[in-house]
């Protein structure tokens, strides 16, 4: 005789066999659906944050958009075709390829040699390793006025350093390629610090049997480093190689503080994108124009990114085979 049970909900008895069939299936589907119901979150917060806002700015790239009078007639890439033929776009992203490259690769160079020291039998390793975090958690813009006054054309104090060494006074403020070494300095000050204490969480996570067999062998600190430490930080070195990109090509603060008006230099000499795009959108009110600015210079983040990834994986993987 086939064993029943009472439903509580509708009064009637239902099957023991078909009642453990659909808690089978219901654990199936648990089983299949709870991941993507745990993740989820982040891909909603994405979706509001990041992909809308950015699907949102191609709408309004496409559109005469102005600050004022609002959302205007439907132009396709006129606004991406008048950006590429301004002069000012062409110096902009001069000037943000120039000051990533004096930035960024120091940075990823000199935050490795950092961690590195700080993963010796360092004494006070605390202390270090908290000092080589205070300049991320100083404000931008009180670093930015900190420098400024550093790189001072004319009582500057670093110019007055170079002058005692006999060398003479650079115009910081004039010049292209002493502000953008002026820029990427600050850029450094604020950032290396912050990368060094991810290689070196990424350090102690290797294990200490590979150094001690290097040891064995003979190997010197400078060897172990390059043949050990290096290609196992690969993931790491790819993940800081890629913000860094990110965050170096969408730099803002440091060059809009450098002088008291904003705009990059008389001669836009050291006027990044996102100075560019600001201007564009707040200054002349023209927000499809803007938002094109902002779309070429998500594609050249995407490049300049894929680069990256590329020849970063190349040297490590060529690293790891030595």
């Amino acid at each position: 005789m086939t064993a029943t049970t009472a439903s509580p909900t509708e009064g009637r008895t239902v099957p023991a066999g078909e009642r453990s069939a659909f808690r089978k299936a219901l654990s199936r589907w648990d089983a299949r659906v709870s991941p993507y119901l745990y993740v989820s979150p982040f891909f909603v917060l994405f979706a509001i944050v990041g992909l809308f806002p950015l699907l949102y700015t191609a709408y309004v790239s496409v559109h005469e958009w102005d600050l004022i009078g609002g959302k205007g007639e439907f132009v396709g890439l006129e606004n991406f075709t008048t950006v590429l033929q301004q002069e000012y776009f062409w110096r902009a992203l001069r000037n943000t390829l120039s000051i990533f490259l004096l930035s960024s690769v120091p940075q990823v160079v000199f935050a490795l040699l950092i961690a590195a020291a700080l993963d010796t039998g360092l004494r006070a390793r605390t202390f270090w390793r908290m000092g080589v975090l205070l300049p991320y958690v100083i404000a931008p813009v009180a670093v930015a006025l900190i420098f400024n006054d550093l790189f001072g054309d004319r009582y500057g104090l670093l110019n007055e350093v170079l002058g005692w060494a006999g060398l003479g006074p650079f115009r910081w403020h004039v010049d292209v390629l002493p502000s953008h070494l002026a820029i990427a300095t600050m850029v450094n000050f604020r950032w290396t610090g912050y990368n060094a204490l991810i290689f070196l969480a990424a350090m102690q996570a290797i294990p200490r049997d590979y150094y001690e067999a290097a040891l064995i062998d003979g190997a010197g600190r400078i060897r172990t480093f390059l043949s050990i430490t290096v290609p196992l930080l690969r993931n790491t070195i790819l993940f800081v190689v890629i913000t860094s990109t990110i965050g170096g090509l969408q730099i803002f603060d440091e060059p809009r503080m450098f002088d008291q008006y904003g705009l990059g230099g008389a001669d836009r000499q050291w006027q990044t994108l996102t100075i560019y795009l600001w201007n564009v959108g707040w200054g002349q009110h023209n927000f499809g124009r803007a938002a094109a600015v902002a779309w070429l210079l998500f594609l050249v983040i995407v490049l300049i990114g894929l680069l990256n990834f590329a020849v970063t994986r190349r040297i490590a993987s060529t690293g790891g085979k030595r």
